[in-house]
């Protein structure tokens, strides 16, 4: 028995000119399109006089909703993957899919365009070959600063995604566990009010500050360089301050402490403090 195929299709993060004519073609031929939110591809859709059905497919009903879409891709249907905007399965659902699909020796073909990603990588003005997808980072401000943690001392470009609200709380952990890096911020792209700044920590923060943050935010973080050690010594620093000030140790005893073990001013390690209590 003939299976289908399953096809991830790339549409466009913002400006609607940007499908590809393959992508067009293939979303106007399939059987199906498995979609985030199904009006808002339905606007897309429109826009190119494709009338082809679609189901909603997304983190909510994935489970359930990957095992019919298999189930029709075995019958020898051709199902088009999509997410609300962008490449799919970058910090959008379908991994699971892909993968059982894989196993289950349906072809899964790429149809390659639009990616936040890549757009904000390209037009940062950092380092493009060797770079690390990390996409969404926890919310919880403990577990985003360990996963910055982690890839402190790496020297790749970093790329990450971001919503307005957590946007500033989220340079404000860079600048405490990667340090004083250069960063290209990303808003709206390819959209009309499309804004890449770039700049450092303080600066972006200062950005923020005088423009509220609006729209989805893609940031592009130098990688780990000469300053990588002093980065992860800072990182180390505020950990181990964190830790002293959790277990009781009065501020003045766990400055002193983590200035002298980290080897770094007793200024410094107050700076620090200050800044893990919100207070800078």
């Amino acid at each position: 028995m003939r299976t289908g195929t399953l096809y991830l299709v790339a549409t466009p993060i913002g400006n609607l000119e940007d499908l590809t004519f393959r992508a067009r073609r293939i979303l106007a031929e399939v059987d199906l399109i498995a979609c985030e939110d199904t009006r808002r591809t339905r606007r897309l859709l429109d826009h190119y006089g494709i009338a082809t059905p679609t189901l909603s497919f997304h983190e909510h009903n994935e489970a359930s909703r990957g095992a019919a879409l298999l189930a029709r891709l075995r019958r020898g249907e051709r199902i088009a993957l999509v997410s609300d905007a962008g490449t799919p399965l970058l910090s959008d659902p379908g991994f699971t899919l892909v993968r059982e699909a894989i196993a289950g020796g349906i072809p899964v073909v790429p149809i390659p365009g639009p990616s936040a990603a890549l757009a904000a990588l390209i037009a940062s003005g950092l380092p493009t070959d060797r770079f690390l997808f990390l996409g969404f980072l926890p919310r919880r401000a403990g577990e985003r600063r360990r996963a910055l943690a982690a890839v402190a001392g790496l020297p790749f470009t970093l790329v990450l995604f971001e919503a307005p609200h957590r946007v500033a709380a989220l340079l404000e952990d860079i600048r405490e566990t990667l340090g004083d890096r250069r960063i290209a911020l990303g808003r709206e792209l390819t959209k009309t009010f499309e804004e890449i700044v770039r700049g450092r920590p303080d600066e972006l923060l200062a950005h923020l500050r005088a423009h509220p943050p609006r729209g989805e935010f893609t940031l592009v973080v130098e990688g780990a360089g000469e300053g990588a050690q002093q980065a992860e010594g800072k990182a180390d620093a505020a950990e181990r301050l964190r830790a002293l000030l959790a277990a009781g140790r009065p501020p003045v005893e766990a400055v002193a402490a983590v200035a002298r073990e980290a080897g770094i001013s007793r200024r410094e390690a107050y700076e620090l403090m200050l800044r893990l209590r919100g207070k800078r």
